[in-house]
């Protein structure tokens, strides 16, 4: 099969999903509803690059939380090897931010500014269709790996290239999100990224001495810190007065988590401390997962410790919130059900159900059985685009090269004359 017959297969199939969404009696009442939630209002067929193309690979439906293109091969017959694999290929793609290297004659060459590496993509649609972008644009695609070969499924933004800062910007965001992007389809960046997981992880047990501390938000910014300088530095300092217990563990809405997108780096970036209300934080190190700072996990944990779990301030929230927030992994909700016997008894009782954990976990987090997904907090600090969006990292052309030949100590001066230590500048991603 050549480029142009895999071409017309790729399209045909996604015509096919977008049928489905709209006859399949399991999803099309679904699909309305989210027409109307976002402000759709058409009876004819929805054009194939607008509201179903985001619905087709990002929804999930069932009991056992199955996507579009699952739910399409269960209910369809005959479907042959090489259509099952374009369907399959689909539900994986890659949705990430671009930017355009150079236009080729059926395609662009683009770079992953999530996951940093380099593409040549093959368009679905003609090319005349995409005369407005040129190389040094920023663009909001999906991609879709064809047996090596990879297609150009949508383009869903465009950004000229004055407005790096806000690709970047908007790349960090997708980064928080689905911090797996930053190694999906990168092996070499998930090596490295599962490395310092391994490394921190016996830095973290040699400074706290445990694999869990509960305190306050107002201490957990300084608590972090304070590790990060002897991670980084080997800097020992007493943590112990840090420690601080809340006068009462109960579970409750912080206005600030409320992020817009518009605020949402500074309010990521900015910590614990800044918000008006005090609440437990637990900082964690999950040995496979990385580094986690969660509100309230010292509440989830009350709830199964105490007597009367019924006392404990919107106790059924909180759990719900656990169970629901999807940036709490699978491996979280086991460390807690590990620590208390009572842990199923309580989460059916509070949900009215029967389900065993590895039920729970299938339903609630799905994504994480299915997936290795390190923490957002330690694949950050690996991330090219996290590091030029805080200006950790010079854009390259405003920099004297350096002698890459030399030996350069991570803590040592950077050759770059920046006057900040190499693992901080040139040697951020090395």
């Amino acid at each position: 099969m050549n480029i142009q017959e895999r071409t017309e297969s790729i399209n045909n199939e996604v015509k096919n999903l977008a049928d489905f969404i709209q006859t399949n009696d399991l999803v099309k009442n679904d699909f309305n509803e989210y027409l109307r939630t976002i402000g759709v209002n058409s009876n004819n067929r929805i054009p194939l690059q607008s509201a179903c193309f985001t619905y087709i690979l990002e929804r999930n439906l069932g009991e056992d939380m199955k996507s579009i293109p699952q739910l399409y091969l269960e209910n369809t017959k005959r479907v042959g090897k090489d259509r099952k694999a374009i369907i399959e290929a689909i539900d994986n793609s890659i949705s990430s931010v671009f930017e355009v290297k150079r236009v080729a004659k059926h395609g662009f060459e683009l770079l992953n500014i999530v996951n940093e590496r380099k593409y040549l993509v093959t368009s679905l649609m003609k090319m005349t269709a995409l005369s407005n972008i040129g190389s040094g644009n920023f663009v909001i695609a999906r991609i879709v790996n064809i047996n090596g070969d990879y297609f150009l499924l949508e383009i869903s933004g465009v950004l000229p290239s004055y407005k790096k800062n806000e690709a970047y910007r908007f790349a960090v965001a997708k980064i928080i999100q689905n911090p797996e992007l930053v190694y999906l389809d990168n092996p070499e960046k998930q090596q490295e990224i599962e490395a310092d997981v391994a490394e921190i992880y016996e830095k973290f047990v040699d400074f706290f001495g445990t694999t869990e501390i509960i305190t306050t938000n107002k201490n957990a910014d300084d608590l972090i810190g304070m590790f990060n300088d002897f991670a980084e530095d080997g800097k020992r300092a007493d943590f112990k007065s840090l420690v601080v217990e809340p006068e009462e563990y109960k579970y409750f809405d912080v206005a600030e988590f409320n992020n817009s997108y518009d605020n949402f780096l500074e309010n990521s970036l900015g910590g614990f401390s800044s918000h008006k209300e005090t609440y437990d934080v637990g900082i964690i190190y999950d040995k496979e997962l990385g580094l986690y700072a969660i509100p309230f996990y010292g509440t989830f944990n009350k709830i199964f410790e105490v007597k009367d779990y019924t006392k404990i301030v919107n106790y059924d929230s909180c759990i719900k919130y656990f169970l629901n927030k999807d940036k709490y992994s699978a491996n979280l909700i086991r460390m807690v059900a590990d620590k208390h016997k009572n842990f199923m008894e309580i989460v059916n009782a509070v949900l009215a159900k029967n389900y065993t954990l590895e039920e729970l976990l299938r339903k609630y987090k799905r994504r994480y059985v299915d997936n290795k997904i390190i923490s957002s907090t330690t694949v950050l600090y690996r991330s090219n685009a996290f590091s030029r969006t805080l200006g950790i990292i010079e854009d390259n052309e405003n920099k004297p090269k350096i002698d890459t030949t030399q030996k350069i100590g991570r803590n040592d001066p950077c050759p770059c004359g920046s006057g900040k230590k190499y693992k901080k500048c040139c040697g951020a991603n090395v």
